[in-house]
């Protein structure tokens, strides 16, 4: 009766610290953020005031009345061009994300249930990956593919599973000697059953945490690309580029300051979401946080 006690009372704070986090005014904040930025990414079409493409004025006319964002060095509207720079910028960090998620992933997942010599070769792969920084490696990786969008999400990916693969090695070995796995190798249950249907459903969970934080850091190193010159090809407009371009003139500030601010509020929204995420899914906090 006790432990059925206990579970009830885990259950409650469990459901009592997930309404705790979803309804602080920082979260709720970010999901109003990264909602009307997927909005912008659907309808950018239908809210942009010009053509993002296409020449509506003098070159680098300041902000104003007619152009809110100012224009650019061809006259093309800035504020235009950050709303469709939104649908380069947010689906090719998803893209990163998902892709390294499901590349790690798999191979977290081999190296922490099978181990030994898979364990082995998997762990000193992602040691060499980290041992360089992430966006040297990813220049280095884009630049030897050529400029583009694809082989920008290549290089990141090529360079960001190795975080996944360890954090869902650790998962796996943290529940691989548990009774209830035992007990399905006991039964003779197939090791592939084993991982769809007990491993993964219970390490997914950092997975989807790690998953958020990162992809903001994904946006960030997207546009560190396409600011070298290694994304997206102009005249496309993407937040990094953009800010490039600004960085040439000084003066002609509103050229990098808005594709900025766009990049900065996706990526605080990703980092406090992911931020309340592990709140909800960390058995160490209480309700009363």
């Amino acid at each position: 009766m006790t432990a059925i006690q206990d579970a009830r009372v885990t259950r409650a704070l469990t459901r009592r610290r997930s309404r705790g986090v979803w309804r602080q005014p920082v979260v709720a904040g970010a999901l109003v953020v990264l909602a009307a930025w997927v909005l912008i990414a659907v309808l950018a079409d239908w809210v942009s005031p010009y053509d993002a493409l296409a020449q509506t004025s003098d070159i680098y006319a300041a902000p104003s009345a007619q152009h809110w964002f100012g224009t650019d060095e061809l006259g093309r509207d800035v504020f235009s061009r950050v709303l469709h720079g939104s649908r380069l910028s947010i689906p090719l960090a998803l893209a990163v994300v998902v892709l390294a998620l499901t590349a790690g992933g798999l191979l977290g997942l081999v190296a922490g249930y099978f181990g030994k010599v898979a364990d082995e070769v998997i762990m000193r792969i992602t040691d060499l990956v980290f041992a360089f920084p992430q966006i040297i490696l990813a220049m280095a990786v884009a630049a030897a593919f050529g400029p583009s969008a694809a082989n920008a999400v290549v290089a990141l990916v090529l360079v960001s599973w190795p975080i996944y693969a360890r954090v869902i090695r650790g998962a796996v070995l943290s529940i691989r000697g548990e009774n209830y796995l035992s007990a399905a190798r006991m039964l003779g249950v197939g090791p592939m059953t084993v991982l769809r249907r007990d491993v993964i459903p219970n390490s997914v969970g950092p997975a989807i945490v790690l998953a958020t934080l990162e992809l903001g850091n994904a946006v960030l190193l997207l546009a560190g690309l396409s600011f070298l010159g290694l994304g997206p090809r102009p005249p496309a407009p993407e937040w990094g580029a953009m800010i490039a371009i600004g960085a040439t003139d000084i003066s002609k500030w509103w050229v990098s300051v808005f594709p900025g601010l766009a990049i900065l509020t996706v990526v605080l929204a990703c980092n406090v979401l992911g931020d309340a995420i592990r709140d909800r899914f960390d058995p160490n906090l209480t309700g009363d946080r």
